[in-house]
């Protein structure tokens, strides 16, 4: 998809300097949108075309990475007003604005100011990369020069007579032109260094835990040597699986022959007479 966007801005950049050298107009007084109307001015529109199609490639690509959503949008917005400029040409020369034309000069104007701005949302976000210095420059001239070009027209909405013969308005638009479709050519960069990512991997698996050692609840029951004494909880557990650590300790052995220091010793003449009935007195 990457590869398709740069292939896409080259043919579209190839077919706009076709349409300069076939027609043979004066690039410093005559603006790109009145190239529309010579013979040769079919390839305007699909020039345009071809920006759209490298627009919506690097769009989608900055979509989908999911932290970059508000950048493609404007740049999905960029390229969907290259295609209203490409089918809704302008009015020539001395004639009124018509909605062709208004259309047309709007969208241009939402065109040359989506592209810096989303140049600069990926500059800041994107601070650490290579790219971000080159992309952050060049957004910011496109935001300096696009002033030289709306200021004719607000001196013109003043009521000053101001015609392109005037002004060099071909120069200031072929270079908003030119700047926008180099951070075009940058942002497919920032795009391409996260495209993919988190596609066509293995899933890491989770650290497996380490197996939780039970306390052993130990229980001395029967006479000594009674295997079932020395149970644990965690030999209990239904479903053990595979690998787990199991926890066994054997309880103290108690002996027939010692009394258990735990029990009173009141009585205990009765199993070993030569021991006293606890009372110190020894039977004779």
């Amino acid at each position: 998809m990457i590869l398709g966007g740069y292939a896409a801005i080259g043919a579209g950049a190839v077919a706009m300097f076709g349409l300069h050298v076939a027609t043979g107009l004066d690039p410093v007084h005559t603006v790109i949108s009145e190239y529309a109307f010579e013979p040769d001015g079919w390839l305007l529109p699909v020039s345009l075309t071809f920006f759209a199609a490298g627009a919506a490639a690097f769009g989608t690509a900055l979509f989908r990475r999911g932290e970059d959503r508000g950048a493609a949008l404007l740049v999905g917005i960029w390229g969907l007003c290259m295609l209203l400029i490409g089918a809704f040409p302008t009015d020539e020369p001395g004639v009124p604005l018509s909605m062709s034309g208004g259309i047309h000069r709007y969208a241009a104007f939402v065109a040359f100011l989506t592209m810096p701005v989303a140049g600069l949302i990926l500059a800041r976000r994107h601070a650490a990369s290579r790219h971000a210095r080159p992309v952050r420059l060049l957004s910011l001239a496109c935001l300096g020069v696009l002033v030289l070009v709306v200021l004719p027209y607000v001196v013109r909405m003043a009521g000053i007579d101001l015609t392109n013969d005037d002004i060099p308005a071909g120069v200031t638009q072929r270079m908003v032109v030119v700047l926008e479709v180099a951070v075009l050519a940058l942002l497919g960069m920032v795009a391409a260094a996260g495209y993919g990512r988190g596609r066509g991997r293995r899933p890491v698996l989770a650290a497996a835990r380490p197996p939780r050692l039970h306390r052993d609840r130990r229980r001395v029951a029967g006479p000594a040597g009674d295997a079932r004494g020395a149970r644990t909880a965690l030999g209990r557990r239904r479903g053990e699986r595979a690998g787990r650590v199991r926890v066994c300790r054997r309880a103290p052995v108690r002996s027939r022959l010692r009394p258990d220091p735990r029990r009173p010793r009141r009585g205990v003449h009765r199993r070993f007479p030569d021991l006293g009935d606890g009372r110190g007195r020894v039977p004779a």
